[in-house]
Parts: structure tokens; sequence; C-alpha cells
């Protein structure tokens, strides 16, 4: 595990934040719930930032798992082309 976290990295140009990493919540009754965050979108500074993950195995076929991380990238960018033609639609509205 730390020799991957190692190699993840040595090979990627920019730090994950978020992604891949535990999101959730620890009540004060000790419930607990925790999923980890495949698919991210994050604004930061006027730009967005969109990672998504594929499950790669032995037999993965790297072209298929590049196209199935670029389909799931492109739901959360629709959706922030949606939210900013909404934003910009009401900035115009008269009051």
């Amino acid at each position: 595990k730390v020799r991957a976290m190692e190699i993840i990295d040595e090979l990627e140009p920019v730090k994950r934040g978020i992604y891949s990493g535990a999101v959730g919540y620890l009540g004060f009754n000790g419930d607990m719930d925790m999923a980890i965050a495949i698919r991210t979108a994050v604004l930061k500074d006027g730009w967005l930032h969109v990672q998504a993950a594929a499950g790669v195995v032995a037999d993965s076929d790297p072209l298929s798992e590049w196209r199935e991380t670029q389909h799931k990238a492109r739901a959360m960018l629709k959706a922030a082309e949606l939210a900013l033609a909404e934003h910009a639609s009401t900035a115009r509205a008269p009051a």
C-alpha cells in the first residue's frame, strides 16, 4: 500500500485533494457513515477540478478504463455547465 501511494505521487502531476479520500460523518452518539470519493468536482479560484476513477484489475483494457473515466467525468462537467447557465440567466433577470 505504501509503495502504491509512492508511485501515485511520482506519476500524478497534481495532488488528489479530497479525491479518493473518505467522506462522511461521525455522530456524537457513535454512529458513523463513510464513503470513498471516487468522483469529485471542486471549484477553487474560478477553476473546476474534476476527477473520476475506474476499477483497474489485472485483465483491464486500458483504453476501456480511460473511456470509463471520461464518461463518469462528463456527467459532473455537464452539471457544472447547467449550473453556470442557470446562474448566468438569473444574474441577467430583472429584479
